[in-house]
């Protein structure tokens, strides 16, 4: 009784500890399985430069190299082999999964993105959002004219960044040029005394 009641709780633990082993192999990529809808991002650094003066940010504009395949059987769906791919990286211009996996990159840097459905594709309407509206994201890449075959699917990418432009930077010093309150005074005065 004490030997059998112990005999069963080998048993039960044996059964867990399988059924945690099933579900691992289940989420291996390219094993035909997606992973669940909602699961969450995975980035993975592939490589990481010695250096990093500037990691991307919302409202950079990104210049990068990318190849996605899908997770369950890891054929390519597209790649910017012949060009690299540039964009704004912000809410309403590219999916969730890019938007949170490439912040923070450093030029020459390179990740993996494991991107669940929720944060790709999806199941919804595949209308781009209003860019004013900060809760909604693309449910296009910008170069991806067909999405249908991604839709509801686990999308991996392999990602390099070869440049960025922090537009925020070069847009204040376009401020700094533009004319102050100061220097207007300055020209009117200068204006009266020519007068």
């Amino acid at each position: 009784s004490v030997a059998s009641g112990s005999m069963r709780l080998s048993r039960c633990i044996c059964g867990l500890l399988l059924g945690c082993v099933s579900s691992v192999v289940i989420g291996k990529a390219c094993q035909g399985e997606n992973l669940p809808a909602d699961a969450p991002l995975r980035v993975g650094s592939k490589h990481k430069p010695d250096e990093c003066a500037t990691r991307a940010k919302p409202g950079d504009r990104l210049t990068i190299h990318y190849l996605g395949t899908f997770y369950a059987d890891c054929t390519e769906f597209g790649s910017s082999r012949d060009k690299p791919l540039t964009f704004k990286l912000g809410k309403g211009k590219v999916i969730r999964g890019w938007y949170e996996g490439l912040r923070g990159m450093c030029i020459g840097e390179k990740r993996k993105l494991t991107v669940p459905a929720d944060l790709a594709y999806g199941r919804k309407n595949l209308a781009t959002p209003d860019e004013d509206d900060e809760d909604e994201f693309a449910d296009v890449l910008p170069d991806v004219e067909d999405v249908e075959e991604l839709k509801g699917k686990t999308l991996q990418f392999d990602v390099e960044l070869m440049n960025l432009t922090d537009v925020r930077k070069r847009g204040s010093k376009k401020r700094r040029r533009g004319k102050t309150a100061k220097d207007k005074t300055v020209s009117d005065r200068s204006l009266k005394d020519a007068l």
